[in-house]
């Protein structure tokens, strides 16, 4: 019996040390997400907010896991809020990930938040996105300031530029960036929806270029299907731009899907949706 109960541990002893996020197993491809509650709501899906709480898996990771069997695969994709709410604040902007990872870059961490030093020694595929209030963006006031954390879109181009030029300091860790998230008709101005798309669209046409190792998911084509504001039949309410658990589920696997494709070379010649 104590035997049983000695081999028992010891399964459960090898499972849990198998599945923790610094397990470093044979041919192993560490992949972290970045982002805040859109992102959460993505990387669950289908599954409800108590079950997520509790610790069981959601969509993104069951397909993962599914993928891995299928395929021979050892893809392991780990999930963390950035930045914190505490000590840096819970925006997370062109600006922030330029303040992060550019301004005060090197291998000490800023105000608690890991620059790219940091990520890029643990994870081989980096994915980062920002909330929806970045498609809130104001008109250009003349004066493009890359220090500034007013949305503009000259802002938004000097951040980015800078952003593409230091992950160009990391070619073998690939680096995969959502699209704009967009905003509901009802929570956003035709005007800032406009420049949000412009934006977008520059990015997809001009700031990102084949070759590299920096891709997109273009999650916002997903959210507006060629219009300027975020599908009300998508939303959770039609007053707050969160994906409701439908919208989630539907496109958890394109997001898998796009990770799969950019790891295994295909990422610039396959759909940037994921579909």
């Amino acid at each position: 019996m104590k035997k049983l109960i000695l081999n028992f541990i010891t399964i459960i002893l090898f499972i849990g040390c198998n599945n923790s996020e610094d397990s470093k197993m044979d041919n192993q491809t560490n992949i972290i997400f970045l982002h805040h509650s859109t992102g959460n709501r993505i990387w669950r899906g289908s599954l409800s907010k108590i079950a997520d709480k509790l610790g069981f898996n959601g969509d993104v990771s069951k397909w993962f896991d599914n993928y891995n069997k299928k395929n021979s695969r050892n893809y392991n994709i780990a999930e963390t809020n950035f930045p914190k709410e505490s000590p840096y604040g819970w925006n997370n902007y062109p600006y922030d990930y330029y303040n992060i990872w550019v301004k005060n870059e090197g291998d000490k961490p800023y105000k608690e938040e890991p620059t790219l030093e940091i990520l890029t020694k643990k994870y081989d595929v980096i994915i980062f996105k920002h909330c929806f209030p970045g498609s809130n963006i104001k008109p250009n006031n003349g004066h493009p300031d890359i220090n500034s954390n007013l949305k503009t879109l000259d802002n938004y181009k000097l951040q980015y530029e800078a952003l593409k030029k230091k992950m160009l300091e990391f070619p073998t860790t690939k680096f995969i960036v959502w699209t704009q998230t967009a905003q509901l008709e009802s929570q956003t101005s035709k005007d800032e929806a406009e420049r949000a798309n412009e934006f977008a669209d520059w990015v997809k046409s001009i700031w990102d270029t084949k070759g590299d190792n920096i891709f997109l998911w273009d999650f916002r084509s997903l959210q507006v299907e060629g219009g300027l504001y975020f599908k009300n039949e998508y939303a959770d309410a039609i007053n707050n731009s969160h994906p409701n658990k439908n919208f989630s589920s539907r496109v958890a696997p394109y997001f898998c899907k796009r990770v799969v494709d950019v790891i295994e070379g295909r990422g610039d010649s396959t759909n940037i949706t994921g579909q």
